[in-house]
């Protein structure tokens, strides 16, 4: 049984024909009569603006309530936004508030798949979605089942996840300002610093607003971590296209990059210039190392356990002994 139902109107010209709202009337009855006693959320997805344009045609959502619309509407909450990315995120919140999981999508089938495009970007494999095919008037005032569009062009997607970045974008810092922390025991000609907990747009309790970390088994999309990426990248002044992160195991495996990449590795080397990696802590503790001579440096994701911690001093110092300095490019590694 879903714990969340969403009802996709946004983009559709509700027409004033009594059937359109007889139509629209029993899907409503339908879904609180099926789902009322055990969903803990029910909502209407419509378009904030009056006119909404998609695929090059302009598209009007009226939502007129007669013929008992208005009562039934009330047990319905209605999210309004200019954008599907402002749409879809809005309501992510609202269903991450209420730690919900089973979400049931009743959409028009001509917008299905575009729906699990957007899907796919915001959410993650913490979620269980099931679809169902919403009956819509459409602009001939004629009711009738639209054509499912099975495919997304490349095009398409690219405009999607636009659309996605340029909302993610404009959202505040949670939690105060994106702080970066510098020591001079490092010298300049290497970009570094530690980043705190604020300044990102990560919302999720369990996880810090400037979370660096996406997983599957997380409710944080790896498109709210980009942005965080995005951020920190700006800040200290490093490309974010080269930006590596360990993939900790809780082990002494070290990647000296230029070297084939282990599965996984709990530390990094690098001598090569414009690229930063990093080490992403929680309860374990980040090192980082420097070589001004051989202009090298290294990261290392010290584990729970001092044995671990001991190996991967030992292990990556001796990385950045052999490391050979490289002088084809005019940035220098930078590491957090």
């Amino acid at each position: 049984m879903a714990e969340a139902v969403l009802i996709d109107l946004f983009g559709l010209k509700l027409n004033s024909q009594n059937n359109c709202h007889q139509t629209l009337l029993k899907t409503l009855n339908a879904v609180q009569n099926h789902h009322a006693d055990k969903a803990k959320f029910l909502c209407i997805i419509c378009c904030g603006n009056i006119s909404c344009e998609r695929g090059g045609e302009n598209d009007i959502c009226e939502l007129e309530t007669s013929n008992g619309l208005l009562t039934l509407l009330k047990e319905f909450e209605t999210v309004s936004k200019p954008s599907m990315a402002a749409s879809l995120y809005t309501i992510k919140q609202k269903i991450d508030e209420k730690n919900l999981s089973s979400i049931k999508v009743i959409v028009p089938m001509h917008r299905k798949t575009l729906m699990k495009a957007f899907i796919d970007q915001l959410f993650t494999e913490v979620y269980n979605f099931e679809f169902e095919d919403l009956q819509v008037s459409l602009k001939d005032g004629l009711l009738k089942q639209s054509t499912e569009i099975n495919m997304i062009t490349a095009h398409e997607l690219e405009e999607i996840q636009n659309e996605i970045e340029t909302y993610l974008r404009s959202l505040p810092a949670l939690n105060g300002e994106l702080a970066i922390i510098t020591t001079p025991s490092i010298p300049d000609i290497f970009i570094h610093g530690f980043t705190t907990r604020t300044g990102g747009i990560s919302y999720i309790p369990t996880l810090s607003s400037f979370n660096l970390f996406s997983s599957s088994k997380r409710r944080d999309p790896k498109v709210v971590v980009q942005e965080n990426l995005r951020r920190l990248a700006n800040a200290a002044g490093f490309n974010a296209e080269k930006f590596h992160r360990i993939k900790p195991d809780h082990a002494s495996e070290v990647w000296i990059m230029g070297k084939k990449e282990p599965e996984s590795y709990d530390a990094i080397t690098t001598n090569q210039r414009g690229v930063t990696v990093a080490a992403l802590g929680a309860d374990c503790i980040p090192i980082v190392f420097a070589d001004p001579v051989k202009k090298a440096c290294g990261v290392a994701h010290s584990g729970n356990l001092q044995t671990h911690s001991i190996i991967s001093i030992l292990r990556v110092s001796d990385c950045l002994t052999r490391q050979i300095p490289t002088l084809t490019s005019v940035k220098p590694p930078g590491f957090f």
